[in-house]
């Protein structure tokens, strides 16, 4: 089995910013890796610079097909705000280990082709079913030479029945002691949006000559900033807050740091993002636009977000349009995965819950269910020394590290519930 902080020492050290993304070095090495314990693997992109790859491993019999998914592109990092250089992979004493990518998200793809080379070189195969190992390009920006190329191109390559990817599982502690380790089932939707003002343009010297369209988003911008809308609750966060055993009132006096995080999970979130006038620093603006990023629960769409929209701002004064339109999806909270998983954290973690959360922004899960609507795909890769909380501080910042500890640990469970699940 290859160490697998050694393993992700080496991915970190390949230069998988996206763009221009320049994957193939490290796929190939993977590749490598996952032929030599015996996995049939696939290099197949949209660009040579940019394969995606995909290794199987064949059971003795039919059966589901489990799916280790990741990307290996990262989001860019400036050197000189680092304490340790971000493609060093350098481990410090206290047992972090330091670089671009160590939480999102090359550690879960050291993690799941450590497990899956451990698991094919001692001679395991599945009793039943297929294991397939997918590490992806093109995650940061969309996916589109990544993961929504390969479920188009290549469906048969990559076709599964249960997919572990990024987006839970680390702990999370509550104010009353107890931890929960969150298992990612859905995704919200993207449904962003122009909100438009219109006035009369004059000259900028004669205030009132003109009819200001900049000034008349002054209201909307208001509202923006002093509520959200009204919730539309999704299974997800419906078994979180019983999990808990409270209300969300009753979570935002008891627990007010998990309540934030909470918040976006119960429905639409509206984020002004963007504001644009005039051309001139002389000229009166026309018209005023601003970008709002709308985040709707799994499920709904754009009458969703309209009502809600219409519910914050009102229905006059402005208008609208809609310049991103993605429908969230999700997987069932309950399935033998889910299962596997609470079955690996009771005999691990004995007094922690397993307890079900969603995405507020998205994964290349959500392209996959998309692409095979019976898939139950879930965010996982469990953490106990690094909380919900310190790694969300770290994800696309500075200084990103993960707790060498929860590398292995994460490590164990990928092998532990791929046995459990395919036999």
């Amino acid at each position: 089995m290859p160490d697998v902080v050694e393993l992700l020492q080496r991915l970190i050290r390949f230069d998988t910013v996206n763009p221009p993304g320049n994957e193939r070095p490290a796929q190939e090495y993977l590749a490598s890796l996952l032929e030599q314990a015996g996995f049939e693997t696939t290099l197949a992109g949209r660009t040579a610079e940019r394969p995606n790859l995909v290794a199987r491993l064949e059971g003795h019999a039919d059966g589901p097909a489990l799916c280790l998914l990741s990307h290996v592109d990262t989001v860019l990092a400036t050197p000189h705000e680092w304490t340790h250089d971000p493609w060093s992979g350098h481990v410090d004493d206290d047992g972090f280990l330091w670089g671009r990518g160590a939480i999102d998200m090359k550690s879960q793809t050291a993690a799941e082709v450590a497990a899956a080379v451990e698991l094919a070189s001692s001679g395991w195969r599945p009793a039943h079913g297929t294991l397939i190992v997918a590490s992806v390009v093109d995650e940061e920006t969309g996916g589109g030479e990544g993961a929504q190329w390969l479920c188009e191109h290549h469906p048969d390559l990559v076709r599964c029945d249960y997919l572990l990817n990024e987006g839970g599982g680390a702990v999370i502690p509550t104010s009353d002691g107890r931890r929960v380790y969150g298992v990612c089932i859905a995704e919200k939707g993207v449904f962003r949006f122009r909100l438009l003002t219109d006035g009369v343009a004059g000259h900028a010297s004669i205030p009132r000559i003109g009819d200001n369209a900049l000034t008349k988003m002054a209201p909307f911008l208001a509202r923006l900033a002093d509520r959200q809308p009204g919730f539309d609750i999704t299974e997800g966060p419906r078994a979180l807050l019983d999990g808990l055993g409270l209300t969300f009132e009753e979570l935002q006096a008891s627990d007010p740091r998990l309540a934030l995080l909470v918040e976006p999970m119960l429905g639409v979130t509206l984020a002004p993002t963007r504001i644009a006038a005039s051309d001139k620093e002389n000229v009166i603006p026309s018209r005023a636009e601003l970008l709002v990023d709308c985040r709707v629960p799994p499920g709904h769409g754009r009458e969703t977000a309209e009502r809600r929209i219409h519910e914050v701002l009102g229905g006059e004064g402005y208008r609208l349009e809609f310049v991103e339109e993605v429908v969230g999806n999700g997987s069932p909270a309950e399935s033998p995965l889910m299962e596997a998983i609470a079955e690996w954290v009771a005999a691990e973690d004995p007094d922690a819950q397993v307890l079900p959360i969603i995405e507020p922004g998205f994964t290349d899960s959500r392209t996959f269910r998309a692409a095979f609507p019976d898939l139950v795909a879930y965010g996982w890769f469990p953490q106990r020394r690094q909380t919900f909380y310190d790694i969300w501080s770290l994800i696309h910042a500075a200084d990103e590290r993960i707790a060498v500890a929860d590398l292995e640990w994460a490590t164990r469970c990928f092998e532990d519930v791929t046995r459990r699940l395919l036999g």
